[in-house]
């Protein structure tokens, strides 16, 4: 891979990240509370392009009514300066979504010193977003470690990000915000990540293997190029962790969406309000376009172990199920 540093538009993304930011509303939630039905949610939108900050505003906000689910949400149009926030200050587990920023640090460390990945580490790469293998991730993290992941963290500004300890990737803390900062550092020019770099994530984030193309990418146009990754995670407080968050381009238009969720019942309710705000989002900000239509049902094995955690350490030896 040969990377060149560039002349970036840091500022563009910094002013995109500070709208949002100023735009989203922190609500927090008791440590081990499940709600019944978590509380109308506050979503605020800022535009360029009249009416569509209101119409946003107001579609995703329906779209998260009487969901049990305690969502964040950060949404990006680069093209018509648009910009939404719900909760994006709050911090979730981060499951398998911070695979990104795995591959992202590595790529960034290589940078420095202007080397191409290895064959090795281009395999792990590879198995660790398109297949979001779990093993692949460890030995990438434990080859990183957690001063180059909070370096990169720092560079990018994500300043909400919170690296996992002792080895539990899965519980790495993440927020709606730090996301649509690392998303815009893929789909625009920048200082931190190169050309080379942020093509080569989004190649392996356009190829994630079908079974786990579900989340934002539901209601997204049809000639869209869809770049995602996901995660999802099961523990005793909040129950089911279920996140997705995704780079969105067809012709001139290129937007972003992240969505997290805890307090989900089963995998397949934080799926279904995932994908209840993506239609919502991708209706408005692509209007005319035909959108793609996608169902889920989570298998009975799923293909992705569970990440580790402290709770689950002990049986880590058998095969998850969820």
């Amino acid at each position: 891979m040969t990377h060149h540093r560039i002349t970036g538009r840091t500022s563009r993304r910094d002013r995109a990240a500070a709208a949002v930011i100023a735009a989203g509303v922190l609500v927090p939630l008791a440590a081990g509370a499940t709600p019944a039905a978590a509380a109308t949610p506050t979503v605020s939108c800022t535009s360029g392009k009249s009416g569509l900050a209101a119409k946003l505003t107001q579609d995703i906000t329906a779209s998260l009514v009487g969901r049990a689910s305690t969502a964040a949400v950060a949404v990006r149009d680069n093209t018509t300066n648009t910009t939404c926030g719900l909760r994006i200050g709050e911090r979730y587990d981060s499951a398998s979504v911070v695979k990104v920023t795995v591959l992202t640090t590595l790529l960034w460390d290589a940078q420095k010193t202007g080397r191409q990945l290895t064959d090795r580490e281009k395999q792990l790469a590879s198995d660790m977003i398109t297949k979001s293998d779990n093993a692949a991730t460890s030995a990438l993290w434990k080859q990183l470690g957690v001063t180059k992941i909070q370096g990169f963290l720092n560079a990018a500004k994500m300043s909400r990000t919170i690296p996992g300890s002792g080895g539990y990737w899965g519980l790495t803390q993440i927020s709606a915000g730090d996301q649509m900062l690392l998303l815009n550092l893929l789909a625009l020019k920048n200082t931190v990540l190169t050309d080379a770099s942020r093509g080569y994530t989004l190649g392996l984030m356009y190829k994630v293997v079908a079974s786990q193309r579900w989340g934002v990418s539901a209601g997204a146009p049809s000639t869209a190029r869809v770049q995602i990754k996901n995660g999802w995670l099961s523990r005793a407080t909040h129950g089911w962790r279920v996140h997705s968050v995704g780079a969105f381009t067809s012709g001139g238009h290129s937007y972003t969406i992240s969505v997290l969720t805890h307090d989900n019942s089963s995998m397949q309710y934080g799926v279904d309000t995932i994908q209840r705000v993506a239609r919502a989002v991708h209706k408005d900000l692509a209007p005319a376009a035909t959108a793609t239509a996608e169902v889920f049902t989570p298998p009975a094995v799923p293909q992705e172990a569970l990440p580790g955690t402290p709770e689950t350490a002990p049986r880590d030896a058998v095969p998850a199920t969820r």
